[in-house]
Order: C-alpha cells, then sequence, then structure tokens
C-alpha cells in the first residue's frame, strides 16, 4: 500500500489554458468575474492568462487587462513564450511567470515554430534573468508521455528536458500529459522518478482526459509522491496543436477524488462549481462533468 499525501495543492488553468482553445470570445468581465470566483472557492495558485501573440490565441488579446484588474491574491501565473512575452508580462505587472517547451521536437515546432533544443538556449538566459530579479518561474513540459505527431515519448527524454530546466534554477516544473495518451503504470513510473530526481523541485502533474483516464493517472501520481496537480474547472481546454485532444481534468471531478481518500486541498467543491456557471454561458459547448451535473441536479 503506497501512502498518499495528506495535503494537496491545486493549480486552477481554466482561465488560461481552458479558455485559449474556446471558439467563443469571452468578454473580458466574464473573465474576471470566472478568476475571482475560482479564487473565492480557495484557489490559491492559478494561470490567469498567457501573452501570446493575438493573432495567433485571441482569446488571450486582453491579457494586460485582465493584469491590470484581477483581485491580487496567491500566486497568479501567466504563460509567456518568449522574451516579448516575458517584457509585456512583467510591464503588466507579473511576478510569476510559465515558460514551455515541448519534449517532443516536431509538436514544438508546430507550437512555435522552433525545435526544442532552440528552445531551451532561447529560454536559458530569459530564465537566468528571471531568478535573478526574483520572481517565480514555472517549466511546462509538453508532450511529457506522448506526441500526436512522434507517438510514445521515452521517458529518458523527458528526464532530460526536466533537467536542463532544473539547471537553470526553476522553481517548478509542470509535466503534461499534452494529447491526453498517459496510463497510470507509466504516469506513477515518470512522476517517482522525477520526485526522486529532483527532490527541490516543486513537481506538478499535469493530465488532459482525452481517454478518461484522467483520475486514474492522478490516482497514481498520488501514489508516486505528487501533490500538486493542474486542473480546470469544468474540465475546459484542449490544446490547438494536439489534434483530438480535450480538456484538462476537471476541477471539481478531482476534489472529489481527493476529498473521498481523506486529502485536504482548502477548496470548496460548491463553489467551484459556481464559477463554472459565471463562463458556461459564454462557452460554445455545454459543461459535461460528473461533479458538475451532479451538482447542477441539486
Amino acid at each position: 500500500m503506497y501512502s498518499l499525501p495528506k495535503n494537496v495543492t491545486l493549480i486552477e488553468v481554466g482561465p488560461r489554458d481552458g479558455l485559449q482553445n474556446e471558439k467563443n470570445s469571452i468578454p473580458t468581465d466574464q473573465k474576471l468575474a470566472f478568476i475571482h470566483s475560482l479564487q473565492q472557492a480557495g484557489i490559491q495558485e492559478m494561470e490567469v492568462t498567457s501573452f501570446v501573440s493575438a493573432k495567433w490565441v485571441p482569446q488571450m488579446s486582453d491579457s494586460k487587462e485582465i493584469m491590470d484588474r484581477v483581485c491580487k491574491t496567491g500566486r497568479q501565473l501567466v504563460l509567456t513564450p518568449n522574451a516579448h512575452g516575458v517584457e509585456n508580462a512583467l510591464k503588466a505587472g507579473a511576478d510569476s511567470v510559465a515558460v514551455f517547451v515541448g519534449v517532443s521536437d516536431t509538436f514544438n515546432r508546430h507550437n512555435i515554430n522552433r525545435s526544442t533544443a532552440g528552445s531551451v538556449e532561447t529560454l536559458r538566459p530569459i530564465v537566468n534573468q528571471l531568478k535573478i530579479d526574483h520572481h517565480f518561474v514555472r517549466a511546462c513540459i509538453s508532450t511529457a508521455f506522448h506526441c500526436p505527431y512522434e507517438g510514445v515519448i521515452p521517458p529518458e527524454q523527458t528526464l532530460a528536458l526536466c533537467e536542463k530546466f532544473v539547471d537553470m534554477g526553476v522553481d517548478e516544473l509542470s509535466v503534461a500529459d499534452t494529447d491526453g495518451m498517459a496510463n497510470p503504470l507509466g504516469s506513477f513510473t515518470l512522476f517517482k522518478t522525477l520526485k526522486t530526481k529532483f527532490p527541490n523541485i516543486l513537481i506538478t502533474a499535469h493530465f488532459h482526459d482525452t481517454r478518461k483516464l484522467g483520475l486514474a493517472n492522478i490516482y497514481a501520481s498520488l501514489q508516486a509522491g505528487v501533490d500538486r496537480f493542474d486542473t480546470s474547472a469544468g474540465g475546459l481546454g484542449g490544446c490547438p496543436f494536439a489534434p483530438g485532444a480535450t480538456g484538462n481534468v476537471a476541477t471539481e471531478d478531482v476534489l472529489y477524488l481527493l476529498q473521498s481518500v481523506g486529502i485536504e486541498t482548502g477548496v470548496d467543491m460548491d463553489k467551484i462549481c459556481d464559477s463554472v456557471d459565471e463562463v458556461a454561458p459564454y462557452l460554445s459547448r455545454p459543461i459535461d462533468t460528473a461533479m458538475y451535473n451532479l451538482y447542477k441536479r441539486k
């Protein structure tokens, strides 16, 4: 019997990763209502927006206004693809920055038109400067298990990329099953290795629920010692460069799993579902997660 952590931190990614691929344009006021409702539910860490090209991700074109108006509480992460994005994020008042690279070279070229190795070398001086200036830096490691273009990713390849970011001095590794192809055994093995290899780094697991193995993968990761998970209220999300990938694991469903085995999160289930209500009318698809559907039937 593996021991499970007593407390788990949920990093809410709905406002950024969840909405970035949404076809409907969500009004800024509604995004802010969504974010503030999530904060009231007890979320202490959240990806609130991203400073990316509005041409490629129009949903994130209001990132500066979001940062200007958001309630400053907890750790608010912003995603930045390059030096220009970092510069704009810092000007907007961000103090916690997320950078991202795909383990898969093909995925990385589709995503940011650069090889994995090239991306790492471009990010190295950026991360170094962010740490000199005392910013929190999160490295998002995409396609850690599988790539929609290359297939299965060898664990050694993922570990090697993670090590490069650890050497740069990042505070956190968010290791992602981008297209939802991970399985519980692979999840346990990879995260057990990461927790052992990098004991002084925050290790966060990021699962998509494409094949309905998200919760199983989370439980396996809990057994491996992971106590941080990216989740998305309402199961929002997807990836424009991972064809067929569905949303992230739903915050409310993960909450039920954790509560059922006695793990504390400090997050209120009903209030998370209230948060989903804030954004649901503006989405192009209905919310269809287990706990949200039960909540609506009350």
